[in-house]
């Protein structure tokens, strides 16, 4: 009960930070010829292809990568994706019909959206959610490749593969200049993202230091299915360690953290991991992951 009220803020922020999705895309980016990117991107083409409700559309093309989110990902996961998903959807069906104009350039009125956008996708990715079906479908396929091979890699050349598609289909089925603005709502949005989430593509390394180790590296191995490195370690004040090193993605960070919190005592650090090297037997160096 404890653990399931610390989550209320971080729902709330999720519902927030789809209000302002929606907003953003409803009221600022399509009045501007630009769209989202990702999935919803995907369902605002076919809105506009063949003029069936918009809301629908995205919730019709959202379905399939939040059932995949619930099966791959956790329950955990998969009902905050669902609630950020369900508002982001109810959030257009209510913004298209509020009377809004930005007396503005088309290209910083298109900025401006790309920052709100942005911010709000911020607020939800950082709080364990998700309202794009893009980043689950790279975080699955990374996943399945990871537990295939036992190497990291990062989600960033699917997702911008999978945007190129996006906007390829924009700049063919409806114009160039909405292509070229949907290009800059993709820029501005991710470098906001990537600025609130420290590049939530990229390999995380967890680092965790504790006096028992073994039932946490239990946890790791049989609830994310990864593998640690253990080092012995000596504090100045706690005397002798052990340092436990583990490699994970962004959507694997809630998990982690439960982890470590049934373990208690234990001192954790999280970064950004900018690639992963491997010496083969030849002592070469070889790229295992990077971001």
């Amino acid at each position: 009960m404890k653990n399931r009220l610390n989550e209320i803020p971080a729902y709330i922020l999720i519902i927030v930070g789809a209000l302002m999705a929606s907003f953003s895309v409803a009221c600022i980016l399509l009045p501007n010829d630009a769209i989202d990117y990702g999935t919803a991107g995907i369902a605002i083409i076919i809105s506009k292809m063949t003029g069936f409700n918009l809301s629908l559309c995205v919730f019709l093309v959202f379905l399939p990568f939040m059932i995949c989110g619930f099966v791959f990902l956790g329950k955990r996961f998969g009902i905050k994706a669902l609630i950020g998903s369900v508002v982001y959807t109810l959030g257009l069906e209510f913004f298209e019909r509020i009377p809004f104009e930005l007396n503005t350039e088309h290209f910083l009125a298109v900025a401006f959206g790309g920052a709100i956008l942005g911010a709000g996708l911020s607020l939800i990715l950082r709080h364990g959610g998700c309202i794009d079906g893009s980043e689950i479908f790279a975080n699955i396929v990374i996943k399945k490749i990871s537990d295939i091979t036992g190497k990291n890699f990062s989600m960033t050349y699917l997702l911008i593969a999978f945007n190129a598609g996006v906007y390829l289909a924009v700049f063919l089925l409806i114009n160039r200049n909405a292509a070229l603005l949907s290009l800059l709502v993709y820029v501005v949005a991710t470098a906001i993202i990537d600025h609130f989430t420290d590049r939530f593509e990229a390999v995380k390394q967890v680092t965790i230091i504790t006096k028992e180790p073994d039932g946490l590296v239990k946890a790791i191995k049989e609830r994310l299915n990864k593998t640690c490195t253990i080092m012995n370690s000596y504090g100045a004040i706690d005397g002798e360690n052990r340092t436990v090193i583990c490699y994970i993605n962004y959507f694997e960070l809630s998990k982690m953290k439960e982890i470590i919190a049934e373990n208690n005592g234990v001192f954790t650090t999280i970064s950004t991991i900018d690639e992963i090297l491997k010496l083969n037997r030849k002592g070469s160096a070889g790229s295992a992951g990077n971001k």
